[in-house]
């Protein structure tokens, strides 16, 4: 997990963002029905759900591209609403695609960021400096953006969003499409920078990424907030841990079918699947009643709760709406 201002009971964090009957409608079909969100700053928020569900939807209203149909709002303790400008002011935006100019080398992307924020020409150059050297990008900084891999890209894509210095940053699926290993050092970018107190909004895809980066997750469904929480609170919501044996021998794998009345068989793979947490003691006393049948599995595999199966559980029989709520960017 990150380090953050997380509420120790004696120094609450003050909220970055937060929302109170967030409404949006495309066409008649209603995106966004309701949606409250508190998020306290130096924080990571990750926004999850299916395609389609209203996450980039979220983003842009937040970020003042999209207005709301209804329902209040304030982003760095400024009024949506009222006050667009000095909203603008405090955020930036890393969207699904990459603002990056790929006729233009990378430092002049930056250096036409800095432009936009109205930096002097000195002062944008050193930032853009610094940025490029902490991005790992100062080596290609001359190279036209073009030729820059796609993790390159992004990270250049970031770099461009802090040129304006941003205390919060709204990420809408920022490693899609990415390497494992370009995932992970995109994971340690916002990691460092949760680490200065900047407040990150997050939508992914990647569940493991939410694990990994979030303090708090809320999950997206048909417009509403389907569950919201630590990883580990959203975890013991939904049951799902089992232990899994599973057997080469028919006769073995019968005789602890009988042994074991609670699982659930697999008689194609020979395999037994066992509810439980996957506790030393549960194993033990599993294993117990094993011995006892005089049987051996061949393989024994455990499985705990992930935020996999509460997605999955939570956006059960989501469907795709028709609504240009992902193509209007």
């Amino acid at each position: 997990m990150p380090t953050s201002s997380r509420d120790d009971g004696r120094h609450p964090s003050p909220t970055a963002v937060s929302t109170a009957g967030l409404r949006k409608s495309y066409g008649g079909k209603t995106v966004l029905d309701g949606i409250d969100l508190h998020i306290p700053a130096g924080s990571v928020f990750a926004l999850l759900g299916p395609n389609g569900a209203g996450k980039t939807t979220a983003v842009k209203i937040l970020s003042t591209l999209v207005a709301a149909d209804g329902g209040q709002a304030r982003v760095a303790g400024h009024d949506l609403a009222g006050d667009p400008q000095a909203v603008r002011a405090a955020i930036g935006v890393t969207g699904q695609f990459s603002a990056v100019d790929g006729l233009i080398t990378g430092e002049e992307n930056m250096l036409l960021m800095a432009d936009l924020h109205h930096l002097s020409r000195h002062g944008g150059r050193r930032v853009a400096a610094d940025l490029l050297e902490r991005f790992g990008l100062a080596e290609a900084a001359k190279k036209p953006a073009s030729t820059y891999s796609g993790g390159m890209k992004r990270r250049l894509d970031i770099a461009m969003t802090l040129v304006g210095n941003p205390r919060i940053i709204f990420l809408d699926e920022p490693t899609t499409g990415l390497d494992p290993r370009s995932r992970h050092n995109m994971w340690r970018i916002v990691r460092e920078l949760v680490s200065e107190g900047v407040t990150v909004f997050l939508t992914t895809q990647y569940l493991q990424e939410a694990d990994e980066l979030a303090d708090r997750i809320a999950v997206l469904n048909d417009g509403r907030i389907a569950a919201e929480g630590t990883a580990e609170e959203l975890k013991r919501i939904v049951p799902g841990g089992h232990v899994r044996l599973r057997f080469t021998d028919p006769v073995a794998y019968r005789s602890a079918a009988s042994a074991l009345h609670e699982a659930s068989p697999d008689e194609e793979s020979l395999a037994l699947r066992i509810p439980g947490d996957g506790s030393q003691r549960e194993l033990r006393a599993l294993l117990d009643r094993l011995d006892a049948a005089g049987v051996e599995a061949d393989e024994l595999t455990v499985h705990t709760t992930d935020l996999d199966d509460v997605f999955l559980a939570l956006t059960a029989g989501a469907d795709v709406p028709d609504h240009p709520e992902e193509t209007v960017r």
